[in-house]
């Protein structure tokens, strides 16, 4: 089986990464930071400071005959928003920023054309202007994996108020509006 990667930062990872395990076709999902080269691994108490280059972020490896790119950019932007600088509901800094890191010059390619598509159709803010897609699209640098309690968090810790609050609802509208691309 042939696969390939992705890596995407859409606000806690701990949300991402429930939404897209749930995906048909994903082999691995874990949660990391992504950002530039360095000799040490970032840890999530120095990128939680927002004072760092790197965003927290998911690996998702993939097998493109179940599940196409163009798939994954679609409940990527309808499970966070897209428009929001730094910021994923009360996450905010530059460690939640949205944005795509591309494994692939086809990947970049593919994730600025659905961004230009999406800001043709780009909906109202709340002052009536109509609000950009802000989410970075580039190449990925280095990706590091986060420590290991974060990996499964969602399903390691579902009673636990953020889970319930925050990550039960996006993995239920993900469920719902997505039902065809689950496993």
């Amino acid at each position: 089986m042939e696969t390939e990667e992705v890596v995407l930062g859409g606000g806690c990872f701990w949300c991402t990464e429930a939404v897209f395990l749930m995906l048909k076709g994903v082999v691995s999902v874990d949660p990391g930071y992504a950002g530039p080269t360095r000799a040490t691994s970032p840890t999530y108490e120095e990128v939680s400071t927002g004072a760092t280059a790197y965003v927290e972020s998911i690996k998702i490896v993939y097998n493109p005959d179940q599940l196409a790119f163009e798939e994954i950019l679609r409940v990527f932007f309808a499970s966070h928003d897209p428009t929001s600088l730094n910021q994923q509901g009360a996450d905010v800094g530059p460690q939640y920023a949205s944005a795509i890191f591309c494994t692939t010059p086809r990947q970049v390619e593919k994730a600025q054309h659905y961004v230009g598509a999406l800001n043709g159709v780009r909906r109202p803010d709340q002052a009536g202007a109509r609000a950009p897609i802000v989410t970075r699209v580039e190449m990925l640098d280095a990706f590091y994996p986060a420590e290991d309690y974060h990996k499964n968090y969602y399903a390691k810790n579902k009673s636990a108020g953020y889970c319930q609050m925050v990550i039960a609802p996006k993995v239920e509208k993900v469920g719902e509006k997505f039902k065809s691309l689950l496993k």
